[in-house]
C-alpha cells in the first residue's frame, strides 16, 4: 500500500479510530491491532510475501529469548549465527541471487565458455533490506546484551512489521522503538498535530517536488546522448533533490504516521545538503542506515582504532556494503565505493567530526568559506549520484564524460526552468527550518498566515498528486 494512494487515505482514519478506541483495553489489544494493519499494509502488495516477515519475526524472536537464556559462550555465538544465516540467507535469496548468477555467466562467457543457463525472475519484497536489518540489530543487541530480550510476542512482532516504517524506514533500533510497544500510550492533540503537519509536508515533496522533478530527470537520463553538458548537469542537480524530496518525504510521513499512534520514531534526515563536508553529509543523510552500517559493520571490523591501512579497508568495505545493500547492481557498488574514497581524506586528517553543528547557526546566511564548502559537498555528493540513477556502469562514465566534454549546444533548456526554480525554491525554505526536525514546524508562526501555509501545500498537493501512480523510490531496496 503506498502513502500517496486513495487507498491509504481510507486505511489510516479507519485504524486511528479502531486503535484509539482500544485505549481501555490496554496496550496488548492496540499492539495486536496494529500487527493486523502492519500485516493488511504491506499484503495489500502481494500477500504471499507477509510469509518473510512472519518468518523473520519468530526466528529472531525465539533466537532472542534463548540468547537471554544462555550463558554459554558457544551456544550464544551458534545462535547469533543462525539468525544471521536466516535473515540474511532470505534477503540474499531474493535481492542478490540473480545478480551474482548473472554476473557468473557473463565472466564465463567473456572467458570464452558458452553457457546455456537461465535464472530464475525473482520478484524482490517490498521493504526487505529494511525489516531485515531492523530485526537483525535486535538479535544483534541481545548477544551483545545490550538489550534484555522481550517475552511479550506482540510487542516483537509489531516492532517488526509496524506499517508506518516498515517499507522504507526509518531502521528502530530495539532499545528505542521497542519499548514503546510495552508502555501506555495516550492520545494526545498536541502530538497528533504535529505528525499531521510531518505527514503534510512530508506528502508535499514526495508528490508536489519529486514527482515532478521526475519527469524531467527520466526525460534527461533516457536521452543523454543526445543532451549537452549544461542539461547533463540541471539532470544531476534535478535527481539529487528528486531522491532526496522522494526519500526524505517517506520518512516525514513515516514518522508523522507514527505520532499519530503515539510512537516516536528517529529523525532520519538532517537537511544533508546543507553539509560542510561528505562526513557532516553522512551523518544526515538516511541517518537510520549510516548509524546501523557503523554499529554492525563498521565498528565491528575494527572502526576507527585500527591502524590507517586497515581503517581504509574499513571504510571501503563499509561503504561498499551498503551501495550493494540499495541494489543488485554494480553501479550501487561504485557510489558505495566514491562515497568512501570522498570518507577516506577527511579521516586520515582526523577531520571526520570537524562539523558537528548547524552551519551558520543563529545568522541568516553562511560565510563565503561555509558556502564554498557546502557547494563543492554538493557537487561531489551529485557526481556519486549519476552512478545510483544510470542503469548501468558504461552508462554513468557516459554521461560524465559527455556532461564536461559538451558543454554547451543551442539545445533548449527552457523546459527545464520550472523543475530547477521548483528545486531551489525547496533548498530556500530549508535552508530557513534547518534547525528544526523538519521544515514545516511553523508552530511559533501566527495562526492565520500559519494556516494558509498549510492550505496552500494541501492546495499544491490536490493539484499536482497522482495518487498512487508513482512509488517511493526507496520501495525497490
Amino acid at each position: 500500500m503506498l502513502f500517496n494512494s486513495f487507498t491509504f487515505v481510507i486505511f489510516l482514519p479507519i485504524v486511528l479510530a479502531l486503535y484509539w478506541s482500544l485505549q481501555q483495553k490496554g496496550i496488548r489489544y492496540q499492539n495486536l491491532l496494529l500487527i493486523a494493519a502492519s500485516y493488511v499494509f504491506y499484503g495489500w502488495w502481494d500477500y504471499r510475501f507477509l510469509s518473510l516477515i512472519i518468518i523473520s519475526s519468530l526466528v529472531d524472536y525465539i533466537i532472542g529469548i534463548l540468547l537471554d537464556r544462555t550463558s554459554s559462550s558457544l551456544r550464544r555465538k551458534i545462535l547469533l549465527i543462525a539468525s544471521l544465516t536466516v535473515n540474511l540467507g532470505i534477503l540474499g535469496f531474493f535481492k542478490y541471487f540473480g545478480f551474482f548468477v548473472d554476473s557468473f555467466i557473463i565472466l564465463l562467457k567473456e572467458t570464452g565458455f558458452n553457457t546455456d543457463f537461465h535464472t530464475l525472475k525473482i520478484i524482490l519484497p517490498v521493504g526487505i533490506s529494511f525489516y531485515t536489518f531492523q530485526t537483525l540489530s535486535y538479535s544483534i543487541d541481545v548477544y551483545r546484551r545490550k538489550i534484555k530480550a522481550t517475552y511479550d510476542p506482540l510487542s516483537f512482532f509489531a516492532f517488526v512489521a509496524f506499517f508506518p516504517q516498515l517499507v522504507a524506514g526509518p531502521i528502530e533500533r530495539a532499545h528505542s522503538l521497542l519499548p514503546q510497544f510495552h508502555h501506555k500510550r495516550t492520545f494526545s492533540a498536541v502530538e497528533t498535530a504535529d505528525g499531521l503537519r510531518q505527514m503534510l509536508w512530508g506528502m508535499f515533496k514526495k508528490v508536489v517536488i519529486a514527482d515532478y522533478i521526475a519527469i524531467s530527470v527520466n526525460a534527461i537520463y533516457l536521452t543523454y546522448n543526445l543532451q549537452d553538458g549544461v542539461t547533463l548537469a540541471i539532470g544531476t542537480f534535478l535527481f539529487s533533490i528528486q531522491i532526496y524530496c522522494d526519500f526524505s518525504g517517506y520518512s516525514d510521513i513515516a514518522i508523522g504516521t507514527a505520532r499519530l499512534f503515539g510512537f516516536n520514531l528517529m529523525q532520519n534526515f538532517a537537511f544533508p545538503y546543507f553539509s560542510r563536508d561528505i562526513a557532516e553529509f553522512w551523518r544526515r543523510w538516511h541517518i537510520s542506515l549510516s548509524t546501523w552500517f557503523r554499529d554492525y559493520v563498521y565498528i565491528p571490523l575494527g572502526g576507527s582504532y585500527s591502524k590507517t591501512p586497515r581503517r581504509i579497508i574499513n571504510i571501503l568495505i563499509t561503504f561498499s556494503v551498503s551501495g550493494l545493500w540499495h541494489g543488485a547492481n554494480w553501479t550501487f557498488l561504485m557510489w558505495g565505493l566514491l562515497n568512501g574514497l570522498y570518507y577516506i581524506p577527511l579521516m586520515l586528517i582526523k577531520k571526520q567530526k570537524r562539523f558537528t553543528d548547524i552551519v551558520a547557526e543563529k545568522r541568516l546566511f553562511p560565510t563565503l568559506e561555509e558556502f564554498a564548502r557546502m557547494f563543492n559537498t554538493m557537487l561531489l555528493v551529485m557526481l556519486a549520484w549519476i552512478f545510483f540513477r544510470s542503469e548501468s556502469l558504461s552508462g554513468a562514465f557516459q554521461y560524465i564524460l559527455r556532461m564536461f566534454s559538451h558543454p554547451y549546444s543551442p539545445s533548449s533548456h527552457e523546459n527545464f526552468i520550472a523543475p530547477v526554480i521548483a528545486a531551489m525554491s525547496l533548498l530556500v525554505f530549508e535552508w530557513f527550518q534547518r534547525h528544526k526536525l523538519y521544515a514545516l514546524q511553523i508552530e511559533s508562526v501566527r495562526t492565520i498566515p500559519r494556516w494558509i501555509i498549510y492550505q496552500s501545500i494541501a492546495v499544491l498537493i490536490l493539484l499536482f498528486a497522482s495518487f498512487g501512480e508513482q512509488e517511493f523510490i526507496y520501495f525497490q531496496f
